[in-house]
């Protein structure tokens, strides 16, 4: 049902709302289901009547969207919405804590890359088990994946972790961890997997490592742009939270 009357004495319109926050009207009435906007009154004839509050509560969404992803902002949301101030608050934390575990993850890359280049390339004789390698369940645990991601990347020819003669486990090098690791960040970053493959044949070819330089500086821009989202979105809740008696 579409809010066809007329703005006034602060009432706003779903197409009000729409036009501030950039969306469509149903993308409102959809939030508003959705607990993302506070309860709105309706009139005799069923029009929702919306006010200034549910226009800011939209605008904290819309930057909350901008660093957390549009889930979390909408799981944050309706916490504040339904009285659950503590459980929105520990979901921000999460998103802080998810995006300080991805920035330590790509300094560790950046370290690997560093040492890298102090070390001449690796050829495919080199790539055998040696004493002290890891099996696939301990690699996992290292790079914070599951081990059924590991095969997927071997199954795509991505890493291919030579088997010890006897038993035919997989065991995991320096090298293959090291492209492990390469891997999770590029995945990190949204590459695709055939897309991958080009940054590692130059890793292996003779150690040269400008595709996962430039790699590593997209990440970093992206990981510092959601930083300043994460911010600005922490901010307009805390105001929002104050402005309405949340906190």
């Amino acid at each position: 049902m579409a809010e066809t009357g007329t703005a006034g004495d602060g009432v706003l319109r779903s197409v009000d709302l729409a036009r501030a926050a950039g969306l469509s009207t149903q993308q409102v009435r959809n939030y508003a289901d959705m607990g993302v906007l506070p309860p709105a009154e309706r009139t005799p004839a069923g029009y929702r009547r919306f006010g200034p509050r549910h226009r800011e509560a939209l605008l904290v969404h819309r930057a909350l969207a901008r660093g957390h992803g549009v889930v979390a902002a909408r799981r944050i949301m309706h916490a504040v919405h339904t009285g659950d101030v503590p459980a929105a608050l520990a979901l921000v934390d999460a998103g802080h804590a998810g995006l300080h575990a991805e920035r330590e993850a790509l300094e560790e890359t950046g370290a690997a890359l560093a040492a890298l280049t102090e070390q001449s390339g690796e050829g495919e004789g080199e790539r055998r088990p040696v004493r002290g390698s890891l099996r696939i369940g301990e690699v996992a645990a290292v790079l914070g994946v599951r081990g059924s991601a590991l095969r997927v990347w071997e199954a795509a020819g991505l890493i291919r972790p030579p088997r010890e003669p006897v038993t035919g486990h997989r065991r995991y090098g320096a090298a293959e961890v090291r492209d492990a690791r390469v891997i999770r960040m590029l995945r990190l970053s949204g590459y695709p997997l055939p897309q991958i493959r080009p940054v590692l044949d130059e890793l292996r070819a003779s150690g040269g490592t400008e595709a996962l330089r430039a790699a590593l500086a997209r990440r970093r821009a992206e990981l510092t742009r959601r930083t300043a989202a994460l911010l600005e979105g922490g901010g307009l809740l805390h105001a929002y939270l104050a402005a309405y008696g949340g906190l």
